[in-house]
Parts: C-alpha cells; structure tokens; sequence
C-alpha cells in the first residue's frame, strides 16, 4: 500500500483554510525559497537527526478523523500543505477521497510548481486552494526559489477559472518582492490573470532557529521581521487595482 512521509501534524490550526484544522505537513519540496520557514521538510527524505512519519491513507485519516467534531463544529477541516503536497499526487487524491467520505472538508495549500495534469487533478479534488506566488517576474523568481514561474503561472490561470475556489498568497519579502516596481509588477500579472483576492504574508522569522539547529545557511539571518504596516504600500496597490486584500493568512 502505497506510503507518504509526513514530518508534522499541526492540530487546532486557525490558519491554513476556515475553522478549527489539521494542517498535514508532506516531507519533500522543489522549490528552495531562501526565506522558507520549514527548511527540514525540503529533501525528499528527512535531514539527519529529523523525523517524519511513514502513512498510509487509512492510518493517516485515522487519526485526522479523530478531531472530527472539532471540524463540524467551526466549519473547518484538513489543509494538504508541506513540503510540497503535490509531490505526492496519487497518496493526495486517495486521502482527499477518503477524507471526503468521512465528511471531511479538505483544503490545500501550494506553490503550483508541478505537472500541469497533475496540478488539475488535484485541484478538483479539494474544496479550497490557497496557491503561492512568489514573484512575478521569472528571473527573480528562479533567484529567490530555484525555479522559473512559467509552469506555475499556468496553473494559477487555470486555478482561477476552475471550480474550485482558489485564492493566491504572496510571501512578501524584504529586497525580494517588496519594492513599488513589484507593487506594479505584481498588480499587472495578477490582473492578466484575473485575480479577484490576494493573501499578503509579511516577512517572519519563524524558522530562523531551525537554520541553526540543522546548521544550514540562512540568507536572511538577522533579518528584522515585517509588520502588517510594512505592506501597507503593496495592499494598497492592489486594492487600487480592484483587488480584494487579506494580510496575514
């Protein structure tokens, strides 16, 4: 029976999706975001010292279904995130199943970068999608993350006519993304797209210990961490452009 690592699972989340969640944290990333804040869950297989869990989706909705009550009674559910959830495209569309036969909302969160099949198949196996874009422009976003947008940017647009409810989240971060150019570029992509509400994420430090402790570089040690406030410019922006603003997730 076919297995996925799973290296956290986040119970009581009030993030991630509406409601009382577990967020399901998959080990394995393709992307090398130099802010990302869960470094430990980018090799495929954990970093020595590290541990993640081998499931089968009988076991792990065993024990998702466990909080079942706490989902019916606030609106909540499961959110798929990572990692990167879509690494594990076949084990994801199994566990959305049964999770829905459990009636069990289910939600996932992503960066897109994946077969574009791949991507549509999942896509309508969920109820909700919150989708990462990390930069606008394709050079940067290989600088900042190792990979070009181009595949990514095809799925957002085929997300965002999807029946599948989808919203965008862009990490803003500081010397990356968070200039009045980008403000700009952002707005004119996000428009092509047709997109109607964006997630603005300010800057944290949240995984900063962890660089330390796995002794991994960190290009943004000691970096000061972003206030709402630090974003105002780029909401407004996009609120100009008639686009809805969330800051924070």
């Amino acid at each position: 029976m076919e297995q996925a690592l799973v290296f956290n699972l986040q119970k009581f989340s009030i993030h991630d999706g509406a409601g009382i969640r577990t967020d399901v944290f998959f080990q394995g990333c393709n992307l090398r975001c130099g802010w990302c804040s869960n470094p430990e869950s980018q090799p495929m297989e954990p970093l020595p010292g590290e541990k993640a869990t081998a499931y089968t989706v009988p076991a792990l909705v065993a024990e998702l279904v466990k909080d079942k009550p706490f989902y019916e009674e606030s609106g909540g559910g499961v959110t798929l995130t990572g990692g990167e959830a879509l690494l594990h495209p076949d084990f994801v569309l199994a566990l959305c199943e049964a999770l829905h036969h459990e009636g069990i909302p289910v939600a996932i969160e992503t960066a897109a970068c994946v077969n574009e099949d791949v991507f549509a198949r999942v896509l309508a196996a969920v109820d909700f999608a919150y989708i990462d874009l990390k930069h606008y422009d394709d050079a940067k976003h290989r600088a900042g993350t190792g990979v070009g947008n181009a595949l990514i940017l095809r799925n957002i647009a085929y997300a965002l006519k999807s029946k599948t409810p989808a919203v965008l989240r862009i990490p803003v971060i500081p010397g990356f993304n968070d200039g009045e150019v980008d403000f700009l570029g952002f707005v004119n992509v996000l428009k092509e797209l047709g997109a109607k509400e964006v997630q603005l994420l300010p800057f944290h430090q949240l995984g900063e210990s962890k660089y330390k402790r796995l002794q991994l570089q960190y290009a943004y040690d000691g970096q000061k961490q972003m206030r709402d406030g630090d974003v105002s410019a780029f909401a407004d922006a996009l609120l100009s452009a008639g686009i809805e603003v969330q800051i924070g997730g």
